[in-house]
């Protein structure tokens, strides 16, 4: 019948798939331009600064809870508005049909938002710090 659930060779099957997908996704990854790596480093970064601060809550205590919130919630939505950026920018994205790589109207929209975000985090901050 095919594979069953007590058999010894799964266990390696499981490791070359893995290996094998790593490989593939290593091997894409290198074509990808350097710009699109350039915006997947800030990426990672905010999510990276956005854990740090989680780890930082959960170890020392959450006393300033507004300001661990306005904090996250800022390093997530500055990833989300970096993924958007990189949505547009990639030139194999067939759906945004970019003429030049660094479109101005994608760049205004996410410096805008990005903007809109970091007013909304602050004005939350002080309205609580003032109530």
């Amino acid at each position: 019948m095919g594979r069953s659930g007590s058999g010894s060779g799964t266990g390696t099957g499981t490791t070359k798939d893995a290996q094998a997908l790593f490989q593939s996704l290593r091997s894409a990854y290198v074509a990808t331009p350097n710009n699109l790596k350039i915006i997947d480093l800030y990426i990672v970064f905010a999510i990276v600064t956005a854990i740090i601060q989680v780890v930082y809550m959960a170890v020392v205590g959450s006393f300033p809870f507004n300001s661990f919130l306005s904090g996250v919630l800022s390093c997530v939505g500055t990833a989300v508005l970096a993924v958007s950026l990189r949505i547009q920018v990639n030139k194999d994205n067939k759906e945004f049909k970019v003429t030049r790589p660094l479109e101005i109207p994608s760049l205004s929209d996410r410096n805008l938002s990005l903007i809109f975000l970091q007013l909304m985090w602050i004005i939350m901050n002080l309205s609580v710090e003032i109530a």
